[in-house]
């Protein structure tokens, strides 16, 4: 086993691709070990990125996230937010509340708007289109990064347009990026139980395969700690990175735990800290290979 080890440690100070078994082996390393090799692997990336230069640089923009309605029709068991038309409490934002926020984020500094919401039944095409012209005409510094790939789908079926169609449609009217929201676990078998009505996996990266065949860039997420397996963590990091290597559209990989606060699934134990840092350290290795791998082409 430490010889195993060893090989392992090896192959990821190389920057050597990982595969599902290595990814098994790593994350059951102790954390301070894991988080050396995540931060290793970071740092070479960057140095092999920037040529040797510049390798502890660390860069950041200042943003908001902003649900433009909590209107959905999906009711993904993990979800505190939505709300159907018969709660008193839904809204779709009006574009002077928009504006006030968007306002508030400019006098920060801020340059880009995190836009996301439910699955609103009745908002048609024109209202979308009207939203990102206005923002885009009268904030035109702030990037729209807007509209999960479950989204896209909603939209599709309820403009009756395709995907395709509908992304460029946005794309013209100002959408910069999309956010990688509705990932949560790219294995059907454990999205049939959290979020039966909501896109598949191999749907989700479909979006993204023709976002990024339009020159939109985008992220991708993972919302983990509740019904899923480490075998699956893993069969999700292997997607989004095999996603990459097709279209290369991805520019940051984002997870975070599931908080079971006010919502119908429930878990015996929440995912705690140690929890986090750790997929947060695997997620890191897993995907600066391509990162080293460019840099030396």
């Amino acid at each position: 086993m430490a010889l195993n080890r060893d090989v392992l440690t090896e192959k990821v100070l190389a920057g050597e691709r990982i595969s599902a078994e290595d990814a098994r082996e790593l994350y059951h390393l102790p954390l301070e070990e894991l988080g050396v090799l995540a931060e290793e692997r970071r740092r070479r990336a960057k140095h092999l990125a920037y040529h040797g230069r510049g390798n502890e640089i660390v860069t950041y923009i200042v943003d908001r996230n902003v649900n433009y309605t909590n209107v959905c029709n999906v009711y993904c068991k993990f979800c505190a937010f939505y709300r159907t038309e018969r709660d008193q409490d839904h809204y779709v934002l009006t574009f002077e509340q928009l504006d006030q926020k968007l306002d508030e984020l400019s006098a920060a500094g801020g340059v880009q708007i995190l836009m996301q919401g439910g699955h609103h039944p009745k908002l048609g095409l024109d209202w979308y289109i009207d939203l990102l012209h206005h923002i885009s005409e009268k904030y035109p510094h702030i990037n729209i990064h807007g509209f999960s790939p479950p989204e896209f789908q909603h939209f599709a079926e309820t403009f009756r347009m395709p995907v395709r169609e509908v992304i460029s449609e946005f794309k013209k009217a100002g959408l910069g990026s999309i956010p990688g929201g509705g990932g949560e676990i790219l294995v059907d078998r454990v999205r049939k139980k959290i979020s039966p009505l909501k896109i598949d996996s191999d749907g989700w990266l479909e979006v993204m395969q023709i976002a990024h065949e339009l020159g939109l860039k985008s992220s991708a997420t993972m919302m983990f700690g509740h019904v899923e397996t480490i075998e699956d963590r893993i069969e999700h990091l292997q997607r989004i990175r095999d996603q990459q290597d097709k279209s290369g559209g991805f520019t940051a990989f984002i997870c975070w735990t599931f908080q079971p606060q006010h919502t119908v699934l429930k878990v015996k134990q929440r995912a705690g800290v140690a929890e986090y840092l750790r997929m947060q350290a695997l997620s890191r290795i897993s995907w600066t290979t391509s990162t080293i791998s460019r840099a030396r082409g």
